[in-house]
């Protein structure tokens, strides 16, 4: 797993946020789209049911985000599970 520096982890949480085009990628071939932004993960890594929670839903937590992971790559499999912070 690739580690990533915090400006790595905002940017993909902004794209999240804010980008339709990059979440359907996200959800249709998240190794591709993640490849887009110089991050490597392993196909099996990925769950094979995705859904990503709502744009301002990580919008809002984008900061309790940043403060609680430590990598971009690692995060991914927690985005695509559909699990914010208050979205229980």
């Amino acid at each position: 797993m690739t580690t990533h520096l915090h400006s790595d982890l905002d940017s993909l949480l902004q794209k999240l946020s804010s980008d339709d085009v990059f979440r359907a990628r996200l959800l249709g071939d998240p190794v591709a789209a993640l490849g887009s932004l110089g991050i490597a993960l392993a196909p099996g890594q990925i769950p094979s049911q995705r859904c990503l929670p709502g744009k301002d839903a990580i919008a809002l937590d984008r900061m309790t985000f940043m403060s609680k992971l430590d990598s971009a790559a690692g995060a991914i499999p927690f985005f695509l599970s559909g699990s914010a912070p208050g979205n229980a």
